[in-house]
């Protein structure tokens, strides 16, 4: 009985049961991903490392790139728009094909100069991997805002979860065979992604059956999705620059061996944002539409529990996560244990602000989130230029981590200055506890109900 109400409770559909299975998912994402990280090391050493990482980076920056906004305007169209959703994937869909030709040609053209330090067989797989892989991750991003917005987490999870335990898998496969090489291991990423998609897309056909060559299609929903798209593009842009200019930098200006070193210890120190990524996923779909009252309430709640439950977690984590980085990955990866310490508290800080984020796009006021970007990346890419020659990958870390203590001061200002919030209130509020503490009584009571 007892595993029966526990079950239910599982499956609810309920703001905090979303969270916990996305929670669950992003922990297992870590650790494959973390598993995936150990498996390339040890096939590849530190330079080999450094060398797949370069090709992994294109297509995930171009996507990055060319995103336009149109996952987070569709999830928010779809909300506010009910009677439309055909039209509304439609045209996200559609628009993605000659995005992805114009820039897979121009990522064609221009690999030999972005990856010049880098041999000539690199070159060559990083131009296939991109041209290939850009369209498929552009779908992806589509395919988990259309998911979120339909409340089919379970899609949006899947999605997330099983293209890279089928790497993991794939990359295992060809060690047991004794068939290393980089261009296997692409390929091996490339088709699994493809399967990957194959079925989301049936999982969410229902969704997917409109009239896709009717014309010019519904101008309306195209003009809304687009607008809105616009807005929230330029943060998504400077989001992607922010997370992907350290990658710049190092391709740039250091070497692949500091660029397998960096990839593993940022890897790892992504595992202390679990909960606030899902948090964040989750909370901007359920409220969106809720009135701003509603929405500051229960995005603030969500941040002061998260930022309180990895302030515990973080510390004896990180000398754990030193310790395994040795015996796992090999003693050459401790030499960028420092970076590691410094990327830890950024990601929780950083994770921290983006939930507090989430309320300004839930309010349809993306451009406050704008402005917080555009400060934190001129801060922080100066700061790239201004370390890394003396720092090395420390002075990058350290670089992102007083970027992020930006970004959340900024967020915190703008919430105080625009929509009344105080201080004292965003940091703590003792009602968070009750809160806690009636969700644990209920669900003890529901198990005994059952």
């Amino acid at each position: 009985m007892a595993q029966l109400a526990i079950s239910k409770a599982w499956r609810g559909n309920g703001l905090v049961q979303t969270i916990m299975r996305t929670s669950a998912t992003n922990l297992l994402v870590m650790v494959i991903s973390t598993l995936t990280s150990i498996v390339t090391a040890r096939m590849f050493g530190v330079v080999g490392k450094g060398e797949f990482s370069a090709i992994l980076f294109w297509p995930t920056l171009l996507a990055g790139l060319v995103g336009f906004g149109l996952p987070t305007s569709l999830i928010y169209n779809l909300k506010q728009n009910k009677g439309s959703a055909g039209d509304f994937v439609r045209a996200g869909f559609l628009f993605q094909i000659p995005v992805s030709i114009i820039v897979g040609v121009i990522a064609w053209i221009w690999m030999p100069t972005w990856l010049g330090n880098y041999p000539a067989d690199i070159v060559a797989i990083a131009r296939w991997y991109a041209v290939l892989m850009l369209p498929i991750l552009l779908a992806i991003n589509l395919i988990s805002a259309l998911a979120q917005s339909t409340s089919r987490f379970n899609v949006y999870n899947g999605l997330r979860l099983c293209v890279p335990l089928f790497n993991l898998v794939g990359l295992s496969a060809l060690w047991a065979m004794g068939d290393l090489s980089l261009w296997n291991a692409s390929v091996v990423f490339l088709v699994t992604s493809v399967l990957v998609v194959a079925w989301s897309l049936y999982s969410i056909r229902d969704a997917l059956r409109i009239e896709w060559l009717k014309g010019l299609g519904n101008r309306l929903a195209a003009k809304a999705l687009f607008g809105y798209g616009s807005k929230v593009f330029g943060v998504e842009l400077l989001g992607t620059l922010y997370s992907q200019f350290d990658k710049i930098i190092i391709l740039s200006m250091l070497t692949a061996r500091e660029l397998g070193l960096y990839t593993v210890v940022y890897a790892l120190s992504r595992v202390f944002n679990v909960v606030q990524m899902a948090i964040t996923n989750v909370v901007f779909p359920k409220v969106t539409g809720m009135e701003n009252s509603a929405i500051i309430a229960t995005v603030g709640r969500a941040f002061r529990l998260s930022m309180l439950l990895m302030t515990i977690v973080v510390i004896p984590s990180m000398f754990i996560g030193r310790y395994l980085m040795g015996i796992l990955f090999g003693a050459p990866f401790l030499e960028a244990s420092g970076a590691f310490y410094l990327l830890s508290f950024e990601c929780i800080l950083g994770g921290g602000s983006w939930i507090l984020a989430s309320s300004f796009n839930a309010m349809g006021r993306p451009g406050l989130v704008l402005m917080r970007q555009l400060i934190a990346l001129a801060v922080t890419i100066g700061l790239f230029f201004l370390f890394t020659p003396m720092y090395g990958l420390n002075g990058i870390a350290l670089a992102l981590l007083i970027g992020a203590v930006i970004r959340l001061a900024v967020t915190m200002a703008s919430m105080r200055i625009i929509f009344r919030v105080g201080l004292r209130g965003m940091l703590f509020d003792r009602n968070d506890f009750k809160f806690l503490i009636e969700r644990l009584k209920d669900k003890k009571q529901r198990k005994g109900a059952r």
